[in-house]
């Protein structure tokens, strides 16, 4: 059966400022293991998305911390000990000291973190 881990992906461990994030793909979905350091706002590297919201769904687990995915019309807040799901059209935000596991399609995954990668890029260079 494939897996990954911290230990397997530690070559695709990437320090993305707030945090660190180690990631691989499995039978077409992308595993990631986030560890945030700082208190994390997505929204502004969300822009240019529809809507400036993610649009892909996720399933996960928070490890430590506190999780927030904001959606147009409410809020949804998971905490350590909390396995989740969240539909298209969210914007995530996270306490510091937040860890936890994200489980998305691989495709629409890379299509978001594509314009996260843009985004941040022009606000580094700004």
């Amino acid at each position: 059966m494939p897996k990954v881990s911290k230990t397997s992906a530690a070559a695709t461990m990437q320090d993305i400022g707030v945090g660190q994030v180690w990631e691989g793909i499995v039978d077409g979905y992308e595993i990631s293991f986030l560890d945030l350091l700082e208190s994390t706002d997505m929204a502004p590297l969300l822009r240019g998305l529809p809507d400036d919201l993610c649009p892909c769904p996720h399933w996960g687990y928070v490890t430590e911390g506190r999780l927030t995915f904001t959606y147009k019309e409410h809020a949804e807040v998971f905490e350590a000990g909390d396995g989740f799901y969240v539909p298209p059209g969210h914007s995530p935000s996270a306490s510091p000291g937040t860890a936890f596991v994200l489980i998305s399609p691989a495709e629409q995954a890379a299509e978001v973190n594509e314009v996260i990668q843009r985004n941040m890029a022009a606000m580094t260079s700004a």
